[in-house]
Order: C-alpha cells, then structure tokens, then sequence
C-alpha cells in the first residue's frame, strides 16, 4: 500500500495577527484546491492574498516535485502560529511610554491527495542509495541450540543508559551516586 502524497509549504514572518490570519485560513481548511482558490479570491480579507500565493506556492511543489495531478489535491491542514512580536513604543503623557506590539505569524499549509495515483510521490532520488547487504564476521547474530533442538538467535545486546543519556552523563551520574554512598554529608536547607 503506498502512503498518500504530501506537499508542504511555509510562509514566514507574515505581518498579520495570527488570529486575523486563521479567520482566513479556517475559510479553505478541508476544501479542494479549485474551491480553496475561489474563496480566497474572493475573501474580504487582506490576509487572504498572502493565503492565495501560498496556496500557489504549494500547488507548484506539487506539480514540479511530484508530478501531481492539481486537480486531485486537497487542503488537509493548515495551521497559523504566531511569529516573532516586533516591539515598538508610544511617547504618553508625563514622560511614559506605552508598549505597541506588531505582531507575526507563520503558516504552514499541507496538500495531500484525493485518490492515491500510482505515479505520485515517486521523486527520484538526487544521490544513489547505499545498502548494505553482508553483516561482517562480528556483527552476526549467535546460533543458540536449545534444549528442545529449535535453533534461536541470539542478538548483541547493546550497552544500557539511562533513556537519553550519552556516555558522558552516565559517568556524572555514577560519581554523584559514590559520594552520596560514601556518607558525606550533603547541604540541604530544610531537613526532610
């Protein structure tokens, strides 16, 4: 079974609210593409001329990259972050200033497709693929005869850590628990 085709594209640092900005995107959140186009077309909103060329944008990919049908694309996701807050200030009265906040957003826009095409998706790879295909001498399984006569495989066990821990913070671990198990005393500001 082959996975569904996904074309993505970003917009950043867009200098509308995000909350102005998904009135718009809620607008063509679901809708083909042809239907998407039209409503933004349309939309009175300012916002949704930014939408319209990313929408462009991403049918582009689709069409360039992957050699989609545009017509089988649907919009399954778009989603509208904020984005980095320009901070700017108001001379008031008394010698005071008041904060303004222009604020960003970033979009994020996903096509996926209707009806799963056997050409789709298929991107020829830039560089060749390096397989490798003989495990060496040390590197293969154990045999282990049990006592039944089945035979079973033996894997290398790996060495553990705790989860997310280099060698490095295994052995800072390790020193803290021998002083604590060698009684010195540690500093605590309130007894337990």
């Amino acid at each position: 079974m082959e996975k569904p085709l996904l074309v993505k594209a970003k917009l950043g640092s867009l200098r509308v609210s995000s909350r102005k900005t998904r009135l718009a995107a809620d607008l063509i959140r679901g809708l083909d593409t042809t239907e998407a186009r039209k409503q933004l077309s349309f939309a009175d909103k300012k916002v949704a001329r930014s939408i319209l060329k990313l929408l462009d944008s991403a049918l582009a990919n689709a069409r360039n990259n992957f050699q989609a049908d545009v017509n089988n694309l649907f919009v399954a996701e778009i989603r509208v972050d904020a984005g980095p807050t320009l901070k700017r200030w108001m001379p008031r009265a008394m010698g005071r200033a008041t904060a303004i906040r222009k604020r960003t957003c970033q979009i994020e826009l996903i096509l996926k497709e209707k009806i799963a095409s056997v050409t789709s998706g298929k991107k020829k790879p830039s560089h060749p693929e390096v397989v490798q295909d003989k495990l060496k001498e040390d590197e293969r399984p154990a045999l282990k005869v049990s006592a039944k006569g089945k035979k079973e495989v033996k894997l290398p066990q790996e060495e553990k850590r705790p989860f997310g821990a280099s060698g490095d913070a295994k052995k800072r671990i390790a020193s803290r628990q021998t002083a604590a198990a060698a009684g010195k005393k540690i500093f605590r500001r309130k007894s337990i």
